[in-house]
Formats: structure tokens, C-alpha cells, sequence
């Protein structure tokens, strides 16, 4: 892999090399990558393979016209055909009001050093004795008759970013993994379940028997599932799929959703939408965050917010483009890859616990159920129409009782929302995380 400074000296010439070409304004991404990955079934190992990658996109402005080129091969022959293409690309297409880079007076000059790299990067015994671990345990769970596998992994990448305004900068990020899905039970009777851990360091994953002995309890507990009747109830969202309304609130607060007027939220910033106990941090500088950058894909600050403070909206998530439509200016939520143009993402994301217990946030359901998968992806961005495929368990006077499947659950986002209380449970698991969460009034339906 190329060092920083050499990812930053080959933009900074490809940058110069497209104004001299015609471009009245560049800028250009390089994104670099190692991943190891194992796997492996019955003991026996499937897979264990590395990967590196290598991608470097170019972006030209000429007026308000602008094209992207992305290329694999650093070659000179092939960097100077990649201006060209991109240069004559810029020049034929449509005109578009609302692209464009960073003005300098925007760029972000200086930026915090995030403990995002573990310098220590796994050996394949490693990784091996990792999966070992987590399939052994969950096998060794009375009542698991079969196992679909246990992974383990590892990454490294780096991504730098030069533009013609003057920005220059990069930052890198590694992540460890390990998993394990095993099956319980006979026949058609048979039922799955699963677990895993992330980190950005290998010390703070879970202990892989742990995962694997967890992923094999909660395959057996699933066993005699059967379908829940029909009507109105109070759903508890586990804190393994809780984090999904997390993603259906940022893709409705993304700017690019509300300057094409297709959110169900874009008449509500600064009203409140959420009750006034929660809250929902964005945190790109958190140390050790899965997806940690210390500046945002345009070379823009970016910080700390709080999407939803006390139940109110605060802010859009806002890019460039999506900033000059709406007339606002950036969060510095721009994200991008070298092939397209800069789009809002969120970073590290989280739904502050409440006060409660998990067990004192169901105690008082007389009949409710208790979510811990979800399928299918029933959610109308415009309306706010909420509608999953659910699994999990049935609550009855304040427990939890028996297993449930082929459920759906429907409402609508706003009332969900409305009426969303947070236990006290969260653990930082993975980029987007929230405690358990419980919905009033939704419609629960039987297969």
C-alpha cells in the first residue's frame, strides 16, 4: 500500500494535471484497502482468503458541469487518460446549479487524531482461533443439531482527499470481526440464530465463546415458535434490531430526501418528534468509532450533534449539494466513494439509553411482543408507512414467554416515533447502536 504522503502527492498531481487540462476546478479520492477473511463449517475451514484493493477516483468541474472518473490502475499512461476522459466527460454533460467543491474559506484546516488503527494486525491462526472458538461453544449448546459456520476477519483501509480549493488531507481505520449462526432442533422444526461482535481494535471484541455460546442459546430459545394473533400491542425492539429505526430516521432527515420533498419529515425541523427523553448522537470523532473521520468526503469540519435533542429535529444531514439547494450551508455530512458524487451519511451513530431497565420497560405489557429479527424492508420514505417481517418472542403480564415467527408488524414512523420509549441497556456494538426500544400501539399480525 501507498503511504499518506505518497496518496497525497499523486492527487495533488492528478488534481493539477485536470486544471491544466481545462478544469476549472478538481478534486480527488484514493481509497486503499486489505481485508483477511476465515470461515469455516463443522470444523473444517471453507475459507481463508486476503484481499487488497485499489481505487482512485477523479472529479471535474468545468462551469457548472461536472463528471467522475474512477480507475484501478496508477499507472502514468493510464492517470493521464483518466483527465482526459473525465475533462471531456465535464465538457458534454448536462449543467447541474447545485454541484461544485468546498469555497476555501469552508475546508477544514486542522482536525483531530482519532484511535481508529489497531497497529496490530491479526495473524490467519489468529483469526482461525477465533472462529474455532465461537462454532465450538455454540455446538457445544445443548439442543444445536447443526451449524451454518463461523467467520472471523479483519480490515485496514485509508482514504485520502485532495481538492483544487486547497484541501489536503487523510485518515485510516481498521475493524475486526467474528461470528457464528448455528441451527437447533429437527426437520421442520428447525430454527437459527446467530451472533457477533465488531471493533476497531482486536482487545475489545467479545470473547468468541461467548458469541458462540450466545448465538447457540438464542437458536434453542426460538424452538416451537408459532404465530401470534392478531391486533393491537406494544412492540419491544431488541438492541439487536433496535438500530434500524435509527437508519429509518436518518433517511428521512437527509438532505438529499427533503430538497426533493420526499421525506416524511421535511416540514418538521426544530418541532419535536420523539418524546423529550431521547436523544440521538452523530459522533464522526468518537475514539475507537467504527466509522471515525476526522473530516467529512468534501473536506468539510465535521463534529458532534445531536440529530435529536430532547425529542426535537435540529438539523438535516447536509452535503454541499444538498446545502445549496435547500439554501443552508454543509454539516459536513458528505460522504463518497470514487465512483459517484458526494451524498450525505451520518458517521457514529447512537439513541441515548433511558432510565429504565430492560425488564422493568416490559413489566407492565399485558400482552406485547418482544422483537429480535426483522425482514424485508416495508418502509414508504414519503409516508412514513412502516411495515417488517418480525420474529422473536411474545410477552405476557411482563415476561417474556415463547418464541414467535412469521410476524409482521406495521405502523406509521411519526407515531412510532411519538410514542418510543429507551431502556438503559446501550452497548457501542456497531456503527449505528440504540438500547432496547419499546413502540406503543403497533399492529402485530399472524402469518
Amino acid at each position: 500500500m501507498s503511504t499518506q504522503d505518497e496518496s497525497l502527492n499523486l492527487l495533488a498531481d492528478l488534481v493539477a494535471r485536470a486544471r491544466r487540462a481545462g478544469a476549472d476546478a478538481a478534486d480527488g479520492i484514493l481509497a486503499e484497502g486489505i481485508g483477511v477473511s476465515h470461515a469455516q463449517r463443522l470444523g473444517k475451514i471453507e475459507k481463508l482468503e486476503r484481499a487488497e484493493g485499489y481505487d482512485l477516483g477523479l472529479r471535474v468541474l468545468i462551469g457548472k458541469r461536472q463528471a467522475i472518473v474512477a480507475s484501478n490502475d496508477r499507472s502514468a499512461e493510464a492517470l493521464s487518460g483518466l483527465v482526459e476522459r473525465a475533462v471531456a466527460m465535464a465538457k458534454a454533460v448536462p449543467e447541474d446549479p447545485f454541484c461544485g467543491i468546498a469555497d476555501p474559506d469552508q475546508i477544514a484546516r486542522s482536525w483531530p487524531t482519532l484511535d481508529s488503527v489497531d497497529p496490530d494486525e491479526p495473524t490467519p491462526e489468529v483469526l482461525i482461533d477465533r472462529a474455532k472458538r465461537a462454532e465450538e461453544a455454540a455446538r457445544g449448546v445443548a439442543g444445536v443439531t447443526n451449524s451454518e459456520g463461523a467467520e472471523a476477519g479483519w480490515s485496514f483501509s485509508r482514504v485520502a482527499i485532495v481538492a483544487s480549493n486547497g484541501f489536503a488531507g487523510g485518515y485510516a481505520g481498521s475493524g475486526h470481526s467474528v461470528s457464528a449462526s448455528v441451527l437447533a432442533g429437527e426437520g421442520d422444526a428447525m430454527e437459527r440464530d446467530y451472533d457477533w461482535s465488531s471493533a476497531v481494535y482486536g482487545a475489545d471484541l467479545e470473547d468468541p465463546a461467548v458469541i458462540g455460546e450466545r448465538a447457540g442459546q438464542r437458536a434453542v430459545k426460538r424452538l416451537g415458535a408459532r404465530r401470534p394473533g392478531t391486533g393491537k400491542f406494544p412492540v419491544v425492539y431488541d438492541p439487536r434490531v433496535s438500530s434500524g429505526l435509527i437508519g429509518h430516521l436518518i433517511g428521512a432527515i437527509s438532505g438529499s430526501a427533503i430538497a426533493r420533498g420526499t421525506s416524511f419529515l421535511k416540514d418538521k425541523l426544530g418541532q419535536k418528534i420523539f418524546p423529550d427523553a431521547i436523544t440521538v448522537i452523530d459522533d464522526p470523532h468518537r475514539q475507537r468509532g467504527l466509522r471515525s473521520k476526522p473530516f467529512d468526503g468534501e473536506g468539510i469540519a465535521n463534529r458532534r450533534r445531536a440529530l435529536i435533542e430532547n425529542g426535537v429535529l435540529t438539523t438535516w444531514l447536509l452535503d454541499l449539494r444538498s446545502a445549496r439547494q435547500l439554501g443552508l450551508q454543509s454539516t459536513g455530512h458528505a460522504a463518497r466513494g470514487t465512483g459517484g458524487p458526494p451524498s450525505p451519511s451520518p458517521t457514529n451513530l447512537h439513541l441515548e439509553p433511558g432510565a429504565a431497565s430492560p425488564a422493568e420497560l416490559i413489566k407492565d405489557i399485558a400482552s406485547g411482543f418482544y422483537v429480535t429479527e426483522l425482514m424485508g424492508h416495508g418502509v414508504n420514505g414519503v409516508t412514513g408507512d412502516y411495515s417488517r417481517g418480525a420474529s422473536g418472542f411474545w410477552i405476557e403480564n411482563g415476561e417474556i414467554l415463547w418464541p414467535v415467527n412469521e410476524a409482521t408488524i406495521a405502523g406509521n414512523l411519526k407515531d412510532m416515533f411519538a410514542n418510543l420509549v429507551a431502556a438503559d441497556d446501550l452497548i457501542f456494538r456497531a456503527g449505528t447502536n440504540a438500547p432496547t426500544l419499546r413502540v406503543e400501539g403497533m399492529t402485530v399480525a399472524g402469518g
